[in-house]
């Protein structure tokens, strides 16, 4: 029963041929020592009617099969309108190549429960196969140069302070936001497909005034691009992860800057991705080398959607 020492989570994981990342997920979270939350999976349309050989092995989690890929924002947006819909507290969303510790729910709530004007908290994400090193301890964000920084990157955690802070941008690796807070942001803006979203989603949340905030104890482990790895004639990974990356970069510089500081990223971020097409041209990587080239002129020149509002 929800209450307030008690409250409501729906975890929402979005599933896209990663059967085997999945039902892991699951698996951790059927030991979480919180009793009140529920799983909505949803599938992305992923071959082989995964989503209902996952539902058929973990009965109790709640199943939407989508007809077609639409992406991180779009596979979670329709998980986050049924959870609106059935009313629960808080929503979170999870990636399906993570496993988290029993406990790392209530620390989150937790979170919440001490500090009512939080709307987001991440907590402090691992390497899945490096338990030790950090993949994330939240994000900060650089407005002039428009860089989503990641705190921890890769730290050793016996060398980095990893505690309780104020953070500029949370991961959609795993992130719970409360249900007053979503109603008034609004859901994942869906031109960005995959990369950015969260960081777009974090940094509206923090223009209406909320904070967002790291529970250093609650403690998640990420494969890390799971999705996105796949072995081919260019490399591990596809020209499509640079595609997304290299447009939704500059849809977020133009969705948050503007005069000079939109320049001076501009002329940042050009030069890491011209660096980029000179790489790839000098090792052959072609396929790779087009993607950059399409998510810059898609970047700077597509018409920009606006973020949608709830519902």
């Amino acid at each position: 029963m929800d209450s307030i020492f008690n409250p409501s989570v729906a975890i929402i994981i979005v599933n896209w041929n990663g059967y085997s990342f999945t039902k892991a997920c699951i698996k951790s979270l059927d030991k979480v020592n919180y009793s009140s939350f529920q799983i909505i999976l949803v599938d992305n349309g992923s071959k082989n009617l995964e989503g209902e050989k996952l539902k058929r092995e973990f009965p109790q989690i709640d199943l939407i099969q989508n007809e077609e890929n639409l992406g991180f924002a779009g596979g979670n947006n329709v998980g986050i309108r049924r959870a609106v819909e059935e009313g629960f507290s808080f929503v979170m969303l999870l990636n399906n190549d993570t496993e988290v510790e029993a406990d790392f729910l209530k620390q989150m709530i937790s979170k919440f429960q001490s500090r009512p004007n939080l709307g987001m908290v991440q907590p402090s994400i691992f390497f899945l196969h490096e338990k030790t090193k950090i993949w994330s301890a939240g994000g900060k964000w650089d407005s002039f140069l428009g860089r989503a920084i990641t705190i921890g990157d890769r730290e050793m955690a016996e060398n980095f302070e990893l505690k309780d802070r104020e953070i500029d941008w949370a991961t959609g690796c795993c992130v719970m936001i409360s249900r007053k807070a979503l109603e008034q942001l609004g859901l994942l803006n869906e031109q960005y497909f995959t990369y950015f979203e969260d960081v777009d989603w974090s940094l509206r949340l923090r223009d209406k005034g909320y904070k967002i905030e790291l529970a250093s104890e609650a403690w998640v482990y990420h494969e890390a691009g799971a999705s996105s790895k796949e072995k081919h004639s260019e490399g591990t990974l596809s020209a499509r992860v640079f595609y997304f990356h290299v447009r939704n970069q500059i849809f977020l510089l133009r969705n948050r800057l503007s005069g000079i500081s939109f320049y001076a990223a501009l002329g940042y971020h050009g030069l890491r991705f011209f660096a980029w097409m000179a790489y790839f041209c000098l090792r052959g990587r072609f396929q790779k080398l087009k993607a950059v080239a399409r998510g810059i002129n898609h970047g700077l020149f597509s018409t920009l959607e606006k973020t949608q509002k709830w519902p």
